[in-house]
C-alpha cells in the first residue's frame, strides 16, 4: 500500500444526521439552520436527513421540512439514508443528490439495527439501488462494524469483503465501512483494507481515542473519503458504547496543517459548531472546538 499523503481529501459530514439523531428532537427549521452553516463552511457533501420512522428515531422526524428550507448550490452533495424501498422514494421525491443505505458485517448488530437479516439487508439494498438507479441517484453503501462487533468481537476481514462485493453487485456506487463502535486500530484497518481495497469511504468513531489516528494511518494506506461529525456529534443508538463521530474539527484542524486540501474553512466551521452545541444544549466533544486550533 502507499504510504504517502493525498494532496486532497473528500470529507462527508455526517452530523446534521448521524450527529443529531440520539439528541433530543430540534426543530426542522434549525436542523436546516445547522446546514446552511455547514455549507458556509465550505462543506459540499452532507448527509443531512434520513426517511425514518419518527416513531423509532424522533430526531429526524420532518425531513422534508429540512431540505425544502436549505438553499442548494452547484457542486454540493445532500444525502438522506434511508432503511428500505419506501424510504428511498421518499427521498427520491424529495429531489436529495445521493442516497446512504447501511448493512452490517454483523449479523447480530444487523438484526438489532434494522430488524433483518444480513441477506435480507442485501435484498433490500438490491431494491433501492434499483430504483435509484432509474432515478440517476447515486447509491452510497455502509458496511457497519466493518472493524469489529459488540455482539461477535472481530469479523474476518475477508468476511467484510465479500459483503462489501454483493453492495456493489448489489448495484452501490460507492462503498463505505463503518467503525461502528471504535473498534478499528491501524493494524484492523490494514487487514480490511487489504482485503476490500481502498477506494472506500471510512466513517470513524472515537469511542476509544483512535478516530483521529486511523483516519491518519487510512490516508496513508491510500484511502481518500472520510466521514466525520461536526463536533464529533453522534454514535450508535444500538450499540451502547458507540461513542461520538470523527469530529470534522479536529480532522480538518489535522489536514490544515499537512496541508491536505479538504475546501473547508476551519474558522467558519468553528462558527458552525457553536450553533450545533447551542442548538443541543450540552457540552461538544470536540477537542479543536473547546480548546481552538494551535495557531488560533
Amino acid at each position: 500500500m502507499t504510504r504517502t499523503l493525498p494532496a486532497a481529501v473528500d470529507v462527508r459530514e455526517v452530523g446534521p444526521r448521524d450527529g443529531l439523531q440520539g439528541e433530543a428532537p430540534i426543530a426542522p427549521e434549525d436542523r436546516a439552520r445547522l446546514v446552511a452553516a455547514l455549507l458556509d463552511a465550505g462543506v459540499r457533501r452532507i448527509e443531512a436527513v434520513s426517511f425514518v420512522s419518527p416513531e423509532a428515531v424522533p430526531a429526524m422526524a420532518q425531513p422534508r421540512a429540512v431540505l425544502s428550507a436549505l438553499p442548494r448550490h452547484e457542486g454540493v452533495t445532500i444525502a438522506a439514508l434511508v432503511p428500505n424501498l419506501r424510504g428511498a422514494d421518499m427521498a427520491l421525491e424529495a429531489a436529495v443528490d445521493e442516497i446512504t443505505v447501511t448493512v452490517a458485517a454483523s449479523a447480530e448488530y444487523n438484526r438489532r439495527n434494522v430488524n433483518m437479516s444480513i441477506d435480507e439487508s442485501v435484498r433490500a439494498v438490491t431494491e433501492i439501488c434499483a430504483r435509484c438507479a432509474d432515478a440517476g441517484v447515486s447509491v452510497d453503501a455502509v458496511v457497519s462494524c466493518a472493524f469489529g462487533s459488540p455482539y461477535e468481537g472481530d469479523i474476518p476481514s475477508t468476511d467484510v469483503a465479500q459483503l462489501a462485493e454483493r453492495l456493489r453487485q448489489a448495484g452501490a456506487t460507492a462503498l463505505t465501512l463503518a467503525d461502528t463502535t471504535g473498534m478499528a486500530t491501524p493494524r484492523v484497518l490494514a487487514d480490511v483494507l487489504a482485503a476490500t481495497g481502498t477506494d472506500v469511504g471510512l466513517h470513524l468513531h472515537e469511542t476509544r481515542g483512535t478516530g483521529l489516528l486511523n483516519a491518519y494511518a487510512a490516508m496513508e494506506m491510500g484511502v481518500r473519503r472520510f466521514d466525520s461529525s461536526v463536533g464529533g456529534l453522534g454514535g450508535s443508538p444500538f450499540a451502547e458504547t458507540a461513542a461520538g463521530n470523527l469530529a470534522t474539527e479536529d480532522f480538518v484542524a489535522l489536514l490544515d496543517d499537512l496541508g491536505v486540501r479538504t475546501g473547508i474553512s476551519l474558522a467558519r466551521l468553528l462558527r458552525a459548531s457553536a450553533l450545533a452545541e447551542h442548538l443541543v444544549g450540552h457540552r461538544l466533544p470536540s477537542p479543536v472546538y473547546r480548546v481552538g486550533p494551535r495557531l488560533g
